[in-house]
């Protein structure tokens, strides 16, 4: 029989801080050149388009399952794209190459096809998707400003 104590509370950390780091420890974090952030904005861009694309027939055709798994790939970019770039823009990219491919998906085609049908399912995907990118674009940063530039000393 081992005498293991328990860990000290200050050393346990919640799943989301362990997943996501604590607020600390994003902060900390050096942010890439800024050659590399711009190349990672416009492959984010790119990239919150075809996550968009493939979410929105995901989430059509595995209607419960499909719908968790679009939106938790939505997030996971717009997520990623804030700690790749260390910007606030760097999940606004993203946020709005969902948008823009989502805009063209929304409309009809002169056939009578739509790939976003007006359901519940799809307005989820819309609605939930969007208050991600709200959420991923608001949290705190190293920098206040928009596109990374260094702040006034204080």
């Amino acid at each position: 029989m081992t005498d293991r104590a328990p860990a000290p509370a200050a050393t346990r950390r919640s799943l989301p801080a362990r997943v996501l780091g604590t607020r600390a420890e994003r902060l900390a974090e050096p942010r890439p050149p800024r050659t590399g952030r711009i190349v990672a904005y416009v492959v984010l861009f790119v990239l919150g388009g075809l996550v968009s694309l493939c979410g929105s027939f995901v989430q059509t055709l595995w209607t419960p399952a499909g719908l968790l798994l679009a939106l938790a790939a939505t997030a996971a970019v717009f997520y990623a794209g804030l700690r790749v770039t260390g910007t606030k823009l760097g999940a606004g990219a993203p946020v709005a190459g969902w948008f823009l491919v989502l805009i063209v998906l929304m409309v009809p085609r002169p056939e009578g096809d739509t790939v976003l049908w007006p359901s519940a399912s799809s307005y989820a995907f819309l609605f939930v998707g969007s208050i991600l990118g709200v959420i991923c674009a608001t949290l705190p940063t190293a920098t206040s400003y928009l596109f990374g530039a260094p702040g006034p000393r204080r």
